[in-house]
């Protein structure tokens, strides 16, 4: 174990060789933000010299999540996952999730007395409400306590930090993303054979992504969805009209990027969007609400590199209007390394 936080001249992690555990209730295969960003993380820390382990759902008996049947979640992983962290030993414990998993390895770093970090990636509150009508209140509660119990929590926006210190949650640090500027590039682009312009959404397919905010837009040109998720069928048969291509990954993913004219982002609920930074790194401008997210990933670049506007058809509209190299420079300033940088700076020790 690492010697205690105040112990002289050894400054936490600040020296390559240590031993990182990431507990998360989303990990492969699912393909989501969270994901991605404790993927790269992972990889940028082992590049760094770090040994770094994340525990996921795929490593236990899993049961499917109501509502939204793709995403496993881990059924009594208590016992399984104390030996696991046991056997791996942590100099620093980061709990990435508030789910079974999240649960179980808080419960047991307070048994333990180990101390350990959070992260707030999913406004959770505001999805209960949209899937099962249960206020946020009393969600944002149990979310207080859950985290209150933590060294720091991380969150991806100065406005989410905002928003979390009014409602009483405490020791927040702000934690930004990062985006592949070699996988998502302006060239090559996808062709799609559509009427011009293309206005393009990428992400879950699911009710609190808001997707018919945008799919209502009377809009010209043509509207392509990419992605997979519990209302892909519901929506296809409402909007025959639309090009829903499914999930997509990789090159086909940056060229479905590429070949837009215009990105559509309706969610409301997001912490942050790496699909915007996605967008915005092939070159194709982003019209998006001004919530916290969007707001925040296009800071003082409203306006030069896409629009954001209550009404969502203008900000589209705007977006047409934007510099496809002025997107593509804007994105050049968000590094995963830099991401992990910050994620290493903020672990305590687990010892502390």
């Amino acid at each position: 174990m690492l010697p205690p936080a105040d112990a002289p001249g050894i400054p936490p992690f600040g020296r390559p060789g240590y031993r990182i555990l990431i507990v998360s209730d989303a990990w492969t295969p699912q393909v989501n933000g969270v994901v991605r960003t404790l993927a790269t993380v992972s990889h940028e820390l082992r590049a760094m010299g770090h040994a770094v382990e994340v525990i996921g759902p795929d490593r236990f008996r899993t049961l499917p999540c109501p509502t939204y049947p793709d995403i496993r979640l881990a059924l009594r992983p208590g016992r399984r996952l104390a030996a696991m962290i046991a056997a791996f030993q942590p100099d620093a414990l980061h709990i990435a999730t508030e789910g079974p998993l999240g649960l179980a390895a808080r419960r047991w770093a307070r048994r333990e007395g180990v101390a350990f970090t959070t992260a707030f990636h999913t406004r959770f509150a505001e999805y209960l409400r949209a899937r099962t009508r249960i206020p946020l209140r009393p969600t944002y509660a149990w979310l207080r306590r859950f985290h209150g119990a933590a060294c720091g929590t991380m969150v991806a926006t100065e406005s989410l930090r905002a928003d979390l210190a009014a409602r009483g949650f405490g020791h927040l640090r702000p934690w930004s993303r990062g985006v592949d500027l070699d996988l998502f590039r302006p060239d090559p682009r996808e062709d799609w054979d559509l009427p011009r312009p293309v206005f393009l959404y990428v992400g879950r397919v699911a009710v609190e992504k808001n997707i018919g905010a945008f799919l209502d837009l009377d809009l010209p040109g043509s509207k392509v969805v990419v992605g997979d998720g519990p209302a892909l069928a519901g929506l296809r048969r409402r909007y025959p009209g639309v090009r829903f291509t499914g999930k997509r990954q990789g090159a086909a993913l940056a060229a479905s990027y590429a070949g837009a004219d215009a990105f559509v982002f309706p969610s409301r609920t997001d912490t942050f969007g790496l699909v915007l930074l996605e967008a915005l790194a092939c070159g194709t401008p982003v019209a998006a609400f001004p919530v916290s997210g969007p707001r925040d990933v296009l800071a003082g670049a409203h306006g030069t590199v896409g629009a954001l506007n209550e009404d969502l058809r203008a900000a589209a509209l705007a977006a047409l209007g934007a510099d496809r190299a002025a997107c593509r420079a804007y994105a050049e300033r968000f590094s995963w390394r830099a991401c992990a940088e910050t994620f290493l700076e903020y672990l305590v020790p687990a010892a502390a």
